[in-house]
C-alpha cells in the first residue's frame, strides 16, 4: 500500500510494516470510524473527533469488512460509559469476553416465554396501577420541565423483582440495570451519575454496582445518538442471556434519540414520513400534577399497561391486586368526573355520594400517587394503602372488588389505616 505526505512519496510493505512499526505509527493513525451511506462506489463516513488537520487529497480510508462490533464483559456493570461504548469512569477499557454486533436479531416472538413475573419499581402509581412485566417495554410520556429524569432515576434506584417467600432469585446476585442517556446536557448528565454512584439504593450500597451508564450528551454526534440505546439493548442482551441475570434497561430522552434519526434521514434527503404506533404500556407524566407539587405527577387514568394482567395476583403479586387497581381506576375516574362537575353546578348541588368521591381524588393524589423521590414502597404497601383508602366508602360503592376480599381486607387495620384516621380527625378539628 502506499501513503501520501508532505515528504514526498514512499512505498512500506508489509516486512517493513512489521520492522519498522514504531516509525511507520507517525504516518499511519489508524482509529475506527463509523459508515454512515454506502452508495455505489462511495461511502460516507463519520469522523467523532473532528476533522482539524486532514487533507482530504492525501487522506486514505481502509474499510474493515465488518459491522460495527462493541467489547462486552459481565465487568461492565459498575462503570459509565459515553455514548461510543468507551469508559468515562477513570477505569481501564473493558477486557472484552466477547465481541457483539450492536445490530442484534429480534427474538421470534412465538419462541418467548409469555410475561409472568412484576418488576417492582417502588412506586405505587406503577406497581399497582401499571404494573411492569419481565420483557415489557416501559415509556415515559412527558414534555419539556417534568421530572421524568427524576422518575427515570428513582426507578433505576429502587428496581427489583417482588420479593416472595417462593422466589428463589437474589436481587443483589441477579439483578441488573442497563441505564442508556442520549442527548441529555451536562447538568443532567451530571445528576444521573451523582445519583446513582452516592445515593444508597434500595437493595445496594450504590446503584453503580449493578449498573451499566451510557451517556450520550447534547453536543456529542448525531450518529452517536442512534449508536447508543443499540449499545445499551446489546449489554443487556448479553448479562440476560449469557450471564442469566434479570436486567431492566432505561432510555432516556427518546425524542432526542427520534429527533437523531430526522437529522440523519433529512441529511439524506429521504422523505420524511410521520407514523405512530401503537404501544403495549406508558407512563404519562402530567403537568398539572407537577404544578401541584405532587411528585411523581404520575396521571394513571391515561397510563396503560397491557401485560399487567399476567404478572399479578395470587402467587405473583396478591390475590387481590387486580381488583384493586380495577376499583382505584374506577373511583379515581369518578371522582375526577365530580371535580369537573362541581366547577359547574357548584359544591352545594352535589350529593353525599359524590362528596365522598370527591374526598377520594384528593386523598388518592395527596397519599397514594404521592411519595417521596427516595422513598420505596414494595408492592404490599402499596396495596395496604390503597385498602386505607377504599374504607371512606361504604362496601355498596366498592362494586369493583369481590366479596371475599372485601371480607379479607376491608376491616383489616393497618397503621397506613390508623394514619389515615389520625389525619382525618386533625383536618376536621377547627
Amino acid at each position: 500500500m502506499s501513503h501520501k505526505g508532505g515528504h514526498g512519496s514512499k512505498s512500506i510493505d508489509l516486512q517493513m510494516f512489521e520492522v519498522n512499526a514504531k516509525a511507520v505509527v507517525r504516518d499511519y493513525y489508524v482509529e475506527p470510524r463509523i459508515v454512515l451511506e454506502v452508495q455505489g462506489s462511495k461511502a460516507v463516513v463519520q469522523v467523532f473527533e473532528g476533522t482539524d488537520g486532514i487533507d482530504n487529497r492525501h487522506t486514505h480510508c481502509e474499510f474493515t469488512g465488518d459491522v460495527l462490533k462493541m467489547p462486552i464483559s459481565e465487568e461492565m456493570l459498575g462503570r459509565a460509559f459515553n455514548g461510543s461504548g468507551k469508559a468515562i469512569d477513570g477505569g481501564p477499557p473493558v477486557v472484552a469476553e466477547d465481541y457483539l454486533d450492536i445490530q442484534g436479531q429480534p427474538i421470534n416472538p412465538s419462541c418467548r416465554d409469555y410475561p409472568k413475573e412484576m418488576i417492582q419499581t417502588g412506586i405505587s402509581a406503577i406497581d399497582v396501577m401499571n404494573s411492569i412485566a419481565r420483557g415489557q417495554k416501559i415509556p415515559l410520556f412527558s414534555a419539556a420541565g417534568l421530572p421524568h429524569n427524576e422518575i427515570a432515576a428513582q426507578i433505576c434506584r429502587q428496581a427489583g423483582l417482588v420479593q416472595r417467600k417462593d422466589v428463589m432469585d437474589s436481587h443483589q446476585d441477579n439483578f441488573a440495570i442497563v441505564f442508556g442517556a442520549m442527548g441529555v446536557n451536562m447538568e443532567t448528565a451530571r445528576f444521573f451519575r451523582n445519583d446513582f454512584e452516592e445515593v444508597p439504593c434500595l437493595y445496594h450500597l450504590g446503584c453503580m454496582q449493578n449498573t451499566a451508564l451510557f451517556m450520550n450528551l447534547a453536543n456529542d454526534p448525531t450518529i452517536e445518538r442512534i449508536i447508543t440505546p443499540r449499545l445499551a439493548l446489546t449489554t443487556a442482551e448479553y448479562l440476560a442471556y449469557e450471564r442469566d441475570l434479570h436486567v431492566l434497561v432505561i432510555l432516556t430522552d427518546m425524542s432526542s434519540y427520534a429527533d437523531a434519526l430526522r437529522e440523519v434521514s433529512a441529511a439524506r434527503e429521504e422523505v420524511p414520513g410521520r407514523r405512530g404506533y401503537p404501544g403495549i404500556r406508558h407512563i404519562y407524566v402530567d403537568r398539572q400534577l407537577h404544578n401541584r407539587q405532587i411528585f411523581p405527577p404520575i396521571n394513571v387514568l391515561p397510563s396503560l399497561s397491557r401485560l399487567m394482567k399476567s404478572a399479578i395476583g395470587d402467587g405473583m403479586t396478591r390475590d387481590d391486586h387486580s381488583a384493586v387497581s380495577n376499583q382505584l381506576y374506577a373511583s379515581y375516574a369518578t371522582g375526577k368526573d365530580v371535580q369537573a362537575m362541581k366547577a359547574v353546578v357548584g359544591e352545594e348541588a352535589l350529593s353525599m355520594e359524590d362528596h365522598l368521591y370527591l374526598k377520594f381524588t384528593d386523598k388518592f393524589e395527596a397519599k397514594f400517587i404521592a411519595q417521596g423521590p427516595y422513598q420505596s414502597r414494595d408492592i404490599f404497601e402499596s396495596l395496604d394503602l390503597a385498602w386505607s383508602l377504599f374504607r371512606a366508602f361504604p362496601k355498596e360503592l366498592l362494586k369493583k372488588i369481590p366479596k371475599k376480599h372485601l371480607d379479607t381486607f376491608y376491616a383489616r387495620r393497618t397503621q397506613v389505616r390508623e394514619d389515615f384516621h389520625q389525619e382525618e380527625t386533625s383536618s376536621s378539628t377547627p
